[in-house]
This record gives C-alpha cells, structure tokens and sequence, in this order.
C-alpha cells in the first residue's frame, strides 16, 4: 500500500526509510498474496482420479440467513454457484490430472477465479467446499454422480494459514423416478402408469457413428398413451419433445409423468410422446447438423424417426409428427421445422433461443464493432433479469462459465453448434472472452448456416409450401434472459413476407412461468397438445375439457 507524503516524511524522520527500500510517492502497490488451499484425495478412494478442482465460498453470515429462511436451522449443507446469483458465491479452478488417494494438492484461489482473486475477497468468515468434477460437466449438469465432494467448512479469510479440505465423498447415482416435493398428488398417483407406458431409447446411429469414428448413440424416452395397445391397428399423433439447457434424460420424468397424468384425465389428447435427449459432453446438440457434433439433425430425421415409426404405432406422416420445446429446445424444435419442413407438421416453440442474431438477448452481433458486454455508451449488457431487476450480466455470465470449465456451458454451447472449426480442432470462438468484442467473421458462419430469421427470408419461396402456418411461437414480455427480442424480430420478417405464422407474447411472463395458466403449471402445454391433435384428427369429435 503506498503511504502518502507526510506519511512517509514521518517514516523518513523515524529512520525507517533505509538505504534500497523505496516508499517513494509514485511506488507500485504491493499485490495482495494469493490465497491457497491444500485438498486432499481420502483415503477411502482406492484409484486415482482427475477432473477439474473446483473450489466455491460464500460469505458465512449470508449463507446461514439464506439457510434459516429454506430449512430453518441455519446449517449450510452446500456450497454452490448459480448464473442467476453469480457473484455471492466466489469460484476458483484448477484441472487436475492425476490425483492419488491421500495426495494433496495445492488450489490458487486467485489464479482462475471468479468474480475476482480470493485475496480481493473482504475479511471475514466464509463457508467453503470443494468438488472434483469428474465428468468435466458441471457447466451443463452441476455435481452430479461420480463426482467428489469434501465436508462444507468455515474459514476466516484472510487466513495465516493454508486451509486443508478433503474429498472424502463421492456422491452416487439417483433414481430419476423418484419424483421431488415439487411433485403434485396426481403425478405421484400417475407414476406406476406411466413407468409402465415408458420406454428407453438407445438407438445407435449409423450417421454420427461415422463423423465420430466411434461408436455413438442417441438417447430419449417413448410415452405411449394410457390406452395404447401393441395389437390394434389404430396410429396416434406423435409429438418430439427436447428439452431446455441442462435438460436431460434423467431430468425429463417430471414431464413426462405429469403429460401421463394429463391424458389418463383427459386432459390432453392420445398422443404418443418422444423426450428427445439433446444433451451431450459439449452442451446441447439442437438437433442441428454441425462441422463440430455431427449431423444431428440428419441422424433424427432419417435414422430415429424412421426406426421409431417401424416399432410403435405412429402416424408416419408429416400432419401427425409434431415438435415441442422450451428454450433451447424450443431454438431446435424451430430449427427442426424450418430445416425438415415436410418431414413435421407443425412446431409449438415455447421461448427459444435466439431465432434471429440481429438480437442475441439483446445484442446485434451484426453491429460494425459489436461487442457482448459492453454497449456503446460503455453500460453493461444484462443477460438475466426478474422482475425488471437485472441478476446477471452478459460478461459475468461468460467469465463465471469460464472458470467452471471449458465444456459445457451455455455460451460454449452455442459456438459448438453454431462456429466452424478452429485449427485447434475446437469451434472458432463468436466472441472475445476477455473483452466481449464479436469475431465478424465467425458470425457471418453463424447468419449463413444457423440465423433462422435470415434462411426464412433467402429461402421463402421455396420453403413457404411446406412451411407456411406451421410455426408456432410463444414467449414472455418479461422472459429472464431477454428472448422476447429476437422473436418480435422474427415476428417481423414472417410478417413482411406475408408467411402464415402463430406468434405470442404473453404479457409480463418470465422463462420460467410461461406455461402457467391459473393454477395450472402446465396449462399451456395442454392447450398446445389440442392444438396439435386439431391438426392431426381434424374431424374427431374429441375435445379438450370444460374450464370451470
């Protein structure tokens, strides 16, 4: 810390400005010392492991209040980070490539960290923990199975001593069929029936076997209706379904036995039901084919639905398959549907990704000298919002990615669907993860092969015979990540081109209350599910229920 002048002509007067000791006015500040931890392997693990060390704090005061108001004890069981809260909790990160039970390691918590260095961090007491991502996943999935935790432990900081944690735990696999507390009574009386009407997809896909030069297969879950039977000749409505980001098989029961539960009632049409899987070690697919995961959209187009059509009664034709999604599966069920447009009859997209880069949650990536995170008047772009409150920023939520790993995440996602391949053999980044400027050159790749909005308007003609009024678009005026933007754009281009579309902005809905319908969680999915089986039966005289 440098002392000003009259401080250090006191020094001086004292004598303790000696020979070679500069405390001159204009000295470079002394670096605060980096903080270190010790981690260790315990020894109940018998091999070594690797993964990427991750190392999360939390103010202790803070953390104790927010554990009073969930569970009433105060006791903070878990230290995590969340992208809508990104700076209460500080992250620090080290790939570790061998790691033998009872070795120790040492964990730099300012040398890739954020929001800042822990020796920024004020004074005071923190409750810390460290996890071992095994998977290198956590970007998309968080802990999950496999990977290892150590005990949550207080530590005042800045500390005279380097704090030692152990991973002594590694946390097990869970039975995706146990629903949790959100759960209503009538999911929980539906689950036995609708385990039994489920079945697993693994289908080994010959077209991404071959870009991979191993092995790979495609994942999801069949629902067939309460009154399916395997020896009647009758074909049902089929809907494919993907999911948001971090959506995965495992995650998908909740919907599928809540759309069980609704058909046993009544309250949405026979319909065979396919939760496709989009995730993978590198984000989410789309269901796009991309020079970086493969031809995805090819392999579910030609290889799976033809398979699935042969072994269930489907209605193999373009008026009885139908697309559903949210968020980024909303983005790869619009996707599906203006690239495959006379394979599906219709996509209902609930919230998607942005479907035209004109507007990227706010940014025009167009703009000569775009740049993610900062506007022109140098304000910060907003990435996450409620209630008009802005939680996160686009460049907070970029760097908290960065630190957690370089697979995975959100906007790592969009590069490996969306970029050509670098010379390293990765996807070109879009943007700058330092200072948030836009590679034109990248995005030129993306608005050529990926800006939906864009192939709408150099494709129209062509396209308008399979395509026109199949597009079904829905999204909040208040959605949490700004998706509202790019669909009044794409609102805009289907209008000037006189294209028959269904697009609605439902007022003052954020990304994650949109199917809310009074007290009904999932009522918009419901009135989706008839709109869909009005396309499908449009002479049937079934009709959804009367609203009281």
């Amino acid at each position: 810390m440098r002392p000003s002048r009259p401080v250090a002509a006191a020094l001086l007067a004292c004598g303790l400005l000696f020979s070679g000791i500069a405390l001159a006015r204009d000295a470079a500040p002394v670096a605060p010392a980096h903080r270190f931890f010790h981690v260790q392997l315990g020894d109940a693990e018998t091999q070594p492991v690797s993964g990427r060390l991750l190392l999360f704090a939390i103010d202790a005061r803070s953390a104790e209040a927010a554990a009073r108001r969930h569970a009433g004890d105060g006791k903070v069981e878990e230290v995590d980070t969340s992208p809508f809260f990104p700076t209460k909790t500080a992250v620090a990160a080290r790939e570790v490539s061998r790691l033998a039970p009872g070795q120790t390691i040492d964990i730099d918590a300012d040398g890739t960290a954020f929001p800042q260095g822990w020796s920024q961090l004020p004074p005071g007491d923190y409750y810390v923990q460290a996890v071992l991502d095994v998977h290198h996943d956590y970007n998309y999935s968080g802990r999950d199975a496999g990977d290892l935790v150590s005990p949550v432990v207080r530590v005042h900081l800045p500390t005279a001593s380097i704090p030692d944690i152990d991973l002594d735990r590694t946390l097990p696999a869970t039975d995706p069929w146990q629903l949790g507390r959100w759960a209503t009574p009538s999911m929980r009386a539906a689950l036995p029936a609708a385990r039994a009407h489920e079945h697993d997809i693994d289908f080994a896909s010959p077209a991404l076997t071959a870009f991979w030069g191993r092995p790979m297969h495609m994942h999801g879950r069949v629902l067939l209706p309460p009154d399916y039977d395997a020896n009647a000749k009758a074909t049902y409505p089929t809907v494919y379904f993907t999911q948001g980001f971090g959506g995965s098989n495992d995650r998908v029961i909740g919907t599928l036995v809540s759309v069980y539960a609704a058909m046993a009632k009544g309250e949405m049409p026979p319909m065979i039901w396919v939760f496709l899987d989009e995730s993978s070690p590198t984000g989410t697919t789309e269901f796009a084919d991309s020079v970086n995961n493969g031809p995805w959209g090819t392999a579910l187009t030609t290889e799976l639905i033809p398979q699935l059509e042969k072994t269930y009664r489907m209605d193999a034709r373009p008026d009885g398959r139908f697309l559903q999604g949210h968020s980024s599966g909303g983005w790869a069920t619009l996707w599906l549907q203006t690239r495959y447009p006379k394979v599906f009859g219709g996509t209902w997209s609930t919230s998607p990704d942005p479907s035209d880069f004109h507007d990227f949650t706010g940014v025009d990536l167009y703009a000569p000298h775009a740049n993610v995170y900062r506007k022109g008047d140098g304000t910060a772009y907003p990435l996450v919002r409620d209630k008009g409150k802005v939680l996160a920023t686009f460049q907070q939520f970029a760097r908290l990615e960065r630190v957690l790993g370089p697979y995975g995440g959100q906007m790592a996602s969009f590069e490996w669907v969306f970029s050509p391949k670098g010379k390293d053999g990765r996807p070109e980044p879009m943007f700058d993860r330092d200072t948030g400027d836009v590679d034109p050159a990248v995005v030129a790749y993306w608005r050529d092969h990926y800006d939906i909005a864009h192939r709408l308007a150099q494709h129209w003609p062509e396209l308008k015979p399979d395509l026109d009024g199949k597009i079904h678009l829905y999204v909040g005026t208040a959605d949490t990540f700004y998706l509202d933007g790019a669909a009044h754009r794409l609102k805009a281009v289907l209008d000037g081109l006189h294209a028959k579309s269904d697009i609605r902005f439902i007022r003052d809905r954020t990304h994650f209350d949109l199917y809310v319908i009074g007290k009904d969680r999932q009522g918009l999915l419901k009135q989706i599910s008839w709109q869909m089986y009005a396309v499908a039966r449009p002479h049937s005289g079934l009709r959804p229920p009367v609203q009281p």
